[in-house]
């Protein structure tokens, strides 16, 4: 089972924190991060993956973008 962070609508340092917190709960799984801004998203790409969790896939709909991180 997948946990899911959305931080649409929330500017950095803001998605990073919640991405971070949220991985730190789980020791491995996957995790969905959606975000609303390039700038999110490679801040959320280079957090995670300096913890550890690799990233499978970006996808952009309409505004967003999905992060499926892995660990």
């Amino acid at each position: 089972m997948s946990e899911t962070v959305d931080a649409r609508g929330l500017s950095c340092p803001q998605p990073v924190l919640l991405t971070l917190g949220k991985l730190s709960q789980l020791p491995s799984g996957e995790c969905v991060v959606i975000v609303d801004n390039e700038v999110s998203l490679e801040n959320v790409r280079r957090a995670a993956g300096n913890k550890g969790w690799s990233i499978q896939s970006v996808s952009q709909e309409t505004d967003e973008y999905r992060i499926l991180l892995r660990k």
